[in-house]
């Protein structure tokens, strides 16, 4: 086996700093501190913009039409879930690669439905003076249920981690720290896009999301 570098800076600190975010989305939503809410939004926003445009032109194992299989494949990843095998998947498996697209959807909607949301107070989204209140009022609904959707995928995800850790024995959470994996000998390293193209990327995010909060 041969230490190889297979998730790039970018991704990996997507991943890490938008559990931050959402956890905090969680903690102001449950205090009732919805300014500070509405800010972790916007930036929740803008790592969920950031993820879907480094999904096209980042590193190799950060596109998605590196890592999203067919449905077949996903089953028969499955159907072996109970088997201790060596981890050969120089990123995402099949399972975890629709994952990625269902907590990226979910997050989107989130932030969608937030920015059309009120609160029958003194706070509501940037963007809901384009709709009516009912409208509004529905989208309130969404915004909460699709969190609720989130948390559930989020437990989901945890399970799964544990499953592949105790059936499998192998460590999904290492290499998101690290970056780096053991794969077998020959096998062939990923293209892995200088971490430096990140940051146009994410500055562009962040505009577009300031532009759409000061319409």
């Amino acid at each position: 086996m041969q230490r190889m570098k297979v998730w790039d800076l970018p991704v990996r600190l997507f991943h890490w700093v938008l559990v931050g975010l959402m956890a905090a989305s969680w903690l102001t939503q449950y205090r009732n501190k919805m300014d500070v809410h509405m800010w972790v939004g916007e930036w929740v926003l803008t790592l969920v913009l950031f993820r879907v445009v480094w999904g096209f032109v980042g590193s190799d194992t950060a596109r998605f039409s590196r890592f999203l299989r067919s449905p077949v494949e996903v089953l028969r990843h499955l159907t072996h879930l109970s088997r201790r095998e060596p981890d050969y998947e120089i990123g995402h498996n099949p399972a975890g690669g629709w994952m990625v697209l269902v907590m990226l959807g979910l997050i989107g909607a989130v932030c969608a439905t937030g920015m059309l949301s009120n609160d029958d107070g003194d706070t509501e989204g940037p963007l809901t003076h384009f709709i009516g209140k009912d409208q509004s009022d529905w989208l309130t609904r969404m915004h909460y249920w699709s969190f609720k959707a989130i948390e559930v995928v989020v437990v989901l995800h945890v399970l799964a981690i544990a499953a592949y850790a105790v059936l499998k024995r192998q460590n999904l959470v290492r290499p998101m720290v690290t970056g780096v994996k053991l794969m077998p000998e020959g096998a062939r390293a990923p293209g892995l896009v200088n971490p430096l193209w990140a940051l146009p990327v994410l500055a562009a995010a962040f505009g577009t999301v300031v532009w759409m909060v000061k319409l």
